[in-house]
């Protein structure tokens, strides 16, 4: 067994970890967790006293569109409706201006990291309309941030592929230039014999560079379009092709208009293929249903049934102030709170489900789960919530008084904000 040492660079005092377990000091060095003592004596160049309150694992949001936020006064929604947010920013992106892009995606950047966001997936958009500005933004972002949070970027074909040529060129680009992850939006083609086209080709994409993936998988109230209806195909995909645990599912609407009988094969299907759902509330709230004229649906993913089922499920902000989603400050615990209050998920052990899926689930969505986590040897990406109970993170949505990124102090909050560059010190 190693000796811990007796210096370290930060040690949080007095840390909630466990509602169940005593106060625990966090013994930190080297950007990891190297113990958790009831009564640790050693010393350490940085001390917190978290006085009881509650510390978890740093937030992650898996799937945020940073180059669409923040639109919402360049052109205002009139309809609210889907296809008016897909022609709007269709337009919006024509304009190509890489300046406004990084002051829009910054904001929200600070955002997150004030909110304790430690790592995030973009998806930017890659098309003959933006063609791989957006990459490129994100790639000088994942730099700029890189000791705040962890930036994957995606590139994801919003356009479509089959109807959009070029674009999967522009991908193979994107990801040479250093994306991570391959989108996918096949809902967004013509037909359904597109929209397989579509996942096959994306398929095939990753396999070629060896990354994961990441589809907009539908975006509808029912299944009546088959184009909105492709889960089970792209599961499928996923076993035939050897790439288990490394697709991530958005929005996925469509399942929750399906009766159980139809529904739970699909469910095991996508358990088999362990596929990654993450449902995205404050969109799909806002844009599902809107031609029900009584008794509209919620237009989310069937999250009870997927979570017994044993599908990995995380959420996420998807956009922040745009025509898709005309709310939101990039804050885990606020989707969270929406998203237990819609899906009904209410009681203590349901609330303790939904900050797991921003928190533990949201790592295994993109690929972080082995060095993540409050426990030795994981890295240190934590947060100190203003609040002396894990259970109340949620009721609370307390101000995150510490937030640490590979166990250096990032942001400190007291009647303020300060977000802790390498560099700089930048009041917010």
């Amino acid at each position: 067994m190693n000796r811990l040492p007796d210096h370290v660079d930060l040690v949080i005092r007095h840390a909630r970890i466990d509602d169940d377990a005593p106060l625990t000091d966090i013994v930190i060095d080297a950007g990891r967790i190297v113990a958790l003592e009831t009564d640790w004596h050693g010393t350490a160049r940085e001390e917190i006293d978290a006085a009881g309150r509650a510390v978890v694992p740093g937030f992650i949001e898996p799937h945020i569109h940073l180059d669409k936020a923040m639109w919402h006064r360049a052109r205002p929604s009139v309809a609210g409706t889907l296809e008016e947010a897909i022609r709007v920013t269709a337009d919006l992106k024509s304009r190509r201006d890489r300046t406004d892009m990084l002051v829009r995606a910054r904001r929200v950047l600070d955002m997150a990291v004030r909110n304790g966001t430690v790592a995030l997936r973009a998806h930017p958009d890659v098309d003959p309309i933006q063609q791989l500005l957006g990459v490129e933004t994100m790639l000088e972002l994942r730099d700029e941030y890189r000791d705040l949070l962890d930036l994957q970027i995606v590139a994801f074909p919003q356009e479509g592929l089959i109807k959009a040529p070029g674009t999967l060129q522009l991908m193979e680009e994107g990801l040479r230039l250093g994306a991570d992850v391959a989108g996918g939006c096949p809902y967004n083609e013509l037909n359904r014999e597109d929209t397989e086209r579509h996942i096959d080709a994306v398929f095939d994409l990753a396999q070629r560079f060896d990354v994961d993936i990441d589809m907009h998988a539908d975006f509808a109230d029912d299944t009546a379009d088959a184009r909105f209806f492709a889960t089970a195909y792209i599961a499928r995909r996923t076993i035939e092709t050897g790439y288990q645990g490394r697709v991530s599912l958005g929005h996925v609407t469509s399942l929750g208009s399906l009766p159980p009988e139809q529904l739970a094969p699909l469910v095991d299907l996508l358990a088999e293929a362990h596929i990654h759902v993450v449902t995205l509330p404050a969109t799909d709230l806002y844009l599902g249903a809107r031609h029900d004229a009584s008794n509209p649906r919620r237009g989310l993913t069937p999250l009870r049934a997927l979570i017994d089922g044993g599908v990995n499920v995380a959420y996420s902000s998807n956009n922040v102030r745009n025509a898709f989603t005309p709310f939101g400050n990039a804050d885990v615990l606020t989707i969270g709170n929406l998203l237990a209050h819609a899906a009904q998920f209410g009681t203590p052990s349901q609330q303790a489900q939904i900050l797991a899926m921003g928190t533990v689930n949201a790592a295994r969505a993109i690929g972080l789960a082995s060095d993540y986590g409050v426990a030795p040897g994981r890295i240190a990406d934590l947060v100190v919530l203003d609040t002396h109970w894990i259970a109340d993170a949620l009721l609370d949505i307390p101000p995150r008084t510490w937030v640490i990124k590979r166990g250096r102090i990032t942001v400190t909050t007291h009647h303020c904000c300060e977000i802790h560059r390498a560099h700089s010190t930048e009041e917010v």
